[in-house]
């Protein structure tokens, strides 16, 4: 099967904090339940909230625990967490999804996705349901034809061509939302240097496109690359495309 790359180059970019951020999790206790957070919100356990030091408010991640690969996608609406090493703070309910209701504090990645005031009740069904290596994120109540949803517009020069590739590369994720793909991609050039490739695929007829980074002429090479890169991203994988 032949096989489409496209290379994305990145000339401009506009970013105030970095979309990839690993550390510690912990979880609100339950007497913060009914109190105000630094936004003016009112807590409630059941709506997948978190606190974070710098992000604004509104602004919508993934956090994903490196212990089990689960996720959950959660909007930034308080101020904290103020220990040293923990990066969020996370609405119980959110810690139940993620599976770290137990231990109290988990090892977790969490993804900037954009601005989106509105919170999410999380039920029983959400709960259950692991996170694949594939990105869904779909996000809620939002005007596609409106430019400023996402709060500062960012804007990207992309060059596409199409190649044969003949090298080993690392495979970060997968994506179904090119928008996603595109913060990666940026984030991934600003933080290693290395040439971005995506792989335009079809999936059980899902359009997928994956993230390849680096150009590597043998495998000790990206075996190297990938030690550097495991902790932020543990599930990366060599691709060999020679």
């Amino acid at each position: 099967m032949k096989q489409i790359t496209i290379i994305l180059c990145f000339a401009l970019f506009q970013i105030g904090f970095s979309q990839i951020q690993t550390g510690k999790a912990s979880f609100y206790a339950d007497k913060f339940e009914g109190r105000q957070t630094a936004s003016g919100e009112i807590y409630k356990h059941n709506k997948a909230t978190a606190a974070h030091r710098k992000l604004d408010f509104g602004t919508k991640v993934r956090v994903t625990n490196l212990a089990n690969n689960k996720s959950v996608v959660v909007v930034i609406n308080d101020r904290g967490p103020f220990i040293r090493g923990r990066i969020i703070d996370l609405s119980k309910s959110a810690a139940q999804v993620l599976g770290f209701v137990g231990s109290g504090v988990t090892d977790v990645k969490i993804e900037v996705l954009g601005n989106n005031a509105s919170t999410t009740q999380i039920d029983a069904s959400v709960q259950s349901s692991p996170s694949t290596s594939v990105d869904t994120t779909t996000p809620s109540s939002v005007d596609s034809t409106s430019p400023n949803n996402y709060g500062e517009s960012k804007f990207y020069e992309l060059k596409v061509n199409q190649i044969q590739p003949d090298f080993i590369g690392v495979q970060i994720g997968s994506f179904r939302e090119m928008t996603n793909l595109i913060r990666m991609a940026d984030q991934l050039k600003l933080s290693y240097n290395e040439s971005v490739t995506v792989q335009v695929k079809t999936l059980n007829k899902t359009r997928i496109y994956a993230l390849i980074l680096g150009k590597f002429g043998n495998r000790l090479a990206a075996e190297r690359f990938i030690k550097k890169i495991s902790k932020d991203y543990p599930d990366a994988f060599i691709v060999d495309m020679q």
